[in-house]
């Protein structure tokens, strides 16, 4: 008896839920994945905003290529000269500026956590981390530690001590950061809790705080970075510069790496008491730089952050129907916000099996995901909300 990969997917592959969607994926390109039976579907959520130059971008493509024609992973991280570790590194300082001038890289948003947060205790010789409540930063246990709903905690305990979480855009809550405080962790726009803004001073008030007490401030980018809120990086949309930043996801073009950012002076306290303050084997494997440099260069070569705003408000005008609630966020981060998980859904299955890929948010489940590749086309724009629009009118 023939067994299929769907047998074999089940039976073999670690699940996360009892619902997969269980697409069966043969090929993807620029904005649409292509299933076992030549269907395609348009990808509004871009793998939760990794393709941010959509898929198989031929740049990345090709930057993978020749980096895997030279060599792959020579070395546990730090130790040998790599020319694509270097160069990566050598642009990102350039992006980011002279207070976020040394990158360790890692292979995920998850291990960029960890690593910020070990070097904030590190640095500070405190331990107390402060996140925000419907925060997520990751599923480790470090990471898990500090995401802010007790649902997806509960039946992993004891986690970290010393965390705590305070409301997102409440100034009043600022009075928690103290002197026993390494590090606050934001993200400047907030994902998993439906993509929310921060109100126009908070995070200048977050920052000032944070430099009072000594505390180190640092931003959760792995969603919002590589232009998809406008910006290269969201801090620079609002002003404000974190001690330390995390970054994954769109960083790759589709590629798996991450990083934790932050001064030389700050990097070097991991080399010391003890030395090796942060391992990794993977981290920052060169192929995944190689990808990486060829996204952020194609993304500067076609200008894709000054189109995202237009973009954003071409959605804003087509998304509207007596259903929808509102359409929130920044750039292509925007959530559709309907009534219920029950609505979330059915509009997730109509817009499924009309070939749009939408997706719902952990702490937010009364909201849909629209997180497209930055170069969608405005017509694969009107495509996808003309379904979604059908989608809610049937509520």
């Amino acid at each position: 008896m023939n067994v299929t990969q769907r047998q074999l997917f089940l039976q073999h592959q670690a699940q996360t839920t009892d619902f997969p969607l269980s697409l069966e994926i043969e090929k993807a390109e620029g904005s649409y994945l292509f299933d076992n039976q030549g269907k395609k579907y348009l990808d509004l959520i871009s793998g939760i905003s990794v393709s941010n130059v959509g898929h198989r971008h031929p740049k990345v493509v090709t930057a993978i290529k020749q980096q895997v024609d030279k060599y792959m992973h020579l070395m546990v991280y730090g130790e040998y000269i790599q020319t694509p570790q270097v160069a990566l590194a050598t642009k990102l300082a350039e992006l980011l500026g002279p207070q976020l001038n040394a990158t360790y890289f890692v292979n995920s948003g998850s291990e960029a956590t960890e690593g910020a947060m070990k070097l904030a205790k590190r640095a500070t010789g405190r331990f107390e981390i402060i996140s925000l409540k419907n925060a997520y930063h990751g599923s480790t246990q470090g990471a898990l530690s500090i995401i802010g709903d007790e649902e997806f905690k509960r039946g992993f305990r004891p986690l970290l001590p010393a965390t705590r979480a305070i409301r997102f855009n409440e100034e009043s809550d600022l009075s928690q950061i103290t002197t026993a405080t390494a590090a606050v962790i934001v993200e400047p726009v907030m994902g998993e809790a439906g993509y929310l803004k921060p109100q126009k001073n908070y995070l200048k008030a977050l920052r000032e705080k944070c430099t009072e007490v000594d505390a180190l401030l640092i931003f959760d980018e792995v969603q919002t970075g590589f232009g998809r809120t406008g910006k290269m990086f969201a801090h620079q949309l609002f002003g404000v510069t974190p001690d330390i930043i995390t970054l994954a996801k769109g960083m790759g073009g589709g590629m798996p790496i991450g990083a934790f950012v932050a001064s030389k002076t700050l990097m070097d306290t991991l080399k010391e008491n003890p030395i090796l303050g942060h391992i990794t084997t993977f981290g920052g494997h060169p192929v995944s730089c190689a990808a990486a440099l060829a996204c952020i260069e194609v993304i500067e070569e076609e200008k894709l952050v000054d189109t995202v705003n237009a973009k954003s408000e071409l959605f804003k005008r087509l998304l509207v129907h007596p259903n929808i609630k509102e359409v929130r966020g920044q750039g292509l981060m925007l959530a559709l916000q309907l009534t219920d998980f029950e609505e979330v859904q059915k509009v997730i299955d109509f817009s499924l099996e009309r070939g749009v890929i939408s997706d719902w948010f952990l702490f937010c489940d009364s909201a849909i995901r629209i997180s497209p590749p930055l170069n969608i086309t405005e017509q694969e724009i009107k495509e996808a909300c003309e379904v979604l629009v059908k989608a809610v009118a049937a509520l």
